[in-house]
């Protein structure tokens, strides 16, 4: 193999693990700022928890449950205390698990970013190297050359990006549309019950609303890798699914307290502010499936241009 082009292999080789090097630093940044977010919110859950909790055991005995006792109230309140407490646990798993999903991200990012360390100063080394052989060739095509080298090194390095974040938010795209579909089938059940649909309709809409509660757990996480990977890219991004409303599974003991229109109406609005997140990650996809194509075509004209020196 000519000398020349040797080096020029090992150049783009080079400038791609500098470009990789600078991925993970933002990625660790991005991280960073996630997990802190992350960690806040967790502390907040566990003081509601503990107000939930405490709801409960006021009303298991102590004043509160004897003055429930007196107006007949006990029984309800005490049914929903406990399905709110119940549902602040779950939402507390949920945040602490997606801590961790994060917590590990760190880690391998750590772990990758110690495995470059030293890719600027062997991209520098190489291209005092390059220099030098340039100088001594006297070839006049040679400093076009080595400017090709490292456009066609940052495009792909662009696509390669492009190409993860593409496939980031198809993976959020999937499960957030899993979260619309349980909405979806879950708004079906609701017009059921209010038609009188009874105690079955009840059921079938709560276990839409279990499943879409559970999957939105996924969808977040999906989201949060979505963002980091436009990150890199520039766009500054903080998708955030839509609280599944904790009343939902209070509402099979209490439909003479909240009806069955209202929670049809809560089941529409998040329905709409899930499909509106759905929208927006197609419309990112669209963005950048445009990205994607000036990058290969900008990479095809500098791989021709290199290709027709080399050639002459």
């Amino acid at each position: 193999m000519d000398p020349f082009e040797d080096l020029d292999r090992r150049l783009r080789e080079a400038h791609d693990r500098v470009r990789w090097f600078d991925h993970l630093a933002a990625r660790r940044s991005s991280l960073g700022r996630q997990i802190r977010e992350v960690a806040d919110l967790v502390t907040e859950l566990e003081q509601q928890l503990a107000k939930e909790r405490r709801d409960v055991e006021r009303l298991e005995g102590g004043l509160s449950a004897f003055m429930a006792r007196l107006t007949g109230s006990r029984e309800e309140r005490l049914t929903r205390e406990r399905a709110e407490a119940a549902l602040a646990g779950e939402r507390l798993d949920g945040q602490r698990a997606r801590l961790e999903a994060l917590t590990g991200d760190l880690g391998e990012t750590e772990r990758d970013l110690a495995a470059t360390a030293g890719a600027a100063d062997d991209y520098q080394r190489l291209l005092s190297e390059k220099e030098r052989l340039l100088v001594e060739r006297g070839d006049q095509r040679g400093r076009r050359l080595m400017e090709l080298s490292g456009l066609m090194a940052d495009t792909q390095a662009d696509l390669r990006e492009h190409d993860e974040a593409v496939q980031a938010g198809k993976a959020a795209g999937q499960w957030v549309g899993h979260v619309l579909t349980q909405l979806e089938h879950a708004r079906g059940a609701s017009t059921w019950d209010m038609l009188g649909g009874g105690v079955f309709a009840d059921a079938v809409e709560r276990e839409h609303l279990v499943t879409a509660d559970q999957a939105t757990w996924q969808a977040q996480q999906a989201l949060d890798t979505f963002a980091r990977e436009l990150a890199d890219l520039g766009w500054a991004v903080r998708p955030k699914m839509p609280e599944v409303d904790t009343r939902w599974f209070a509402d099979v003991f209490f439909d003479n307290i909240i009806t069955d229109a209202l929670k049809h109406q809560r089941i529409n609005r998040t329905r709409t502010a899930v499909a509106e997140m759905s929208a927006w990650i197609d419309d990112s996809l669209r963005t950048l499936a445009q990205g994607q194509a000036d990058l290969t075509r900008r990479l095809g004209d500098l791989t021709g241009e290199r290709e027709h020196l080399l050639a002459t």
